[in-house]
């Protein structure tokens, strides 16, 4: 197990967070991470560390299917000026290598906003090492890290939003006039 595993399965649990934790191989695409981890796109949990200013860093839980909306971000904060800092940078205040960071175990408790849609449905995020993740329910993560719980973010470009469907309804296919 390496460092940054150890220190984000102790973080887990000292949450007092239940969790399943997963192990797969190496994967190259958020598709690839999501069948290794048996949960759809959007339930994988993607953690970006912004900058807010100097020194001044938080966390952004964002669904697989999604992408930061920057407008968002900035109002919900109140700045005009947000990025994202470079891989060297991301390590220093982290303690993770980019690709493995989360919240859990991090060297610094930056504050963490969660996107609304994480919170009632399962989360997997990333465990502090390539390959390892922690499934968790979305709503209690959201509460275990003190998260701000906003609408951040938007559909992926060319990705296609899933629309909630009543029980025992029936899609209908469209039907050109």
């Amino acid at each position: 197990m390496s460092d940054g595993e150890q220190r984000a399965v102790a973080a887990l649990e000292a949450s007092g967070l239940r969790y399943r934790l997963v192990r797969h191989g190496p994967v190259r695409s958020l598709a690839e991470a999501a069948a290794a981890r048996r949960v759809p796109p959007a339930q994988v949990v993607k953690t970006l560390v912004v900058r807010r200013g100097a020194d001044d860093f938080l966390f952004v839980l964002v669904p697989g299917d999604r992408t930061i909306s920057w407008p968002k971000l900035r109002d919900l904060l109140g700045v005009s000026r947000l990025s994202m800092p470079d891989v060297d940078v991301a390590l220093a205040v982290t303690g993770y290598v980019r690709g493995t960071i989360t919240p859990f175990g991090s060297t610094h408790r930056w504050p963490v906003v969660a996107d609304a849609r994480i919170a009632g449905q399962v989360a997997s995020i990333g465990a502090g090492a390539p390959g390892v993740a922690a499934t968790v329910d979305g709503s209690r993560l959201v509460l275990a890290l003190g998260a701000t719980v906003a609408d951040v973010t938007d559909p992926e470009p060319g990705a296609v939003e899933q629309q909630a469907v009543e029980p025992g309804a029936v899609e209908q296919p469209a039907v050109e006039p």
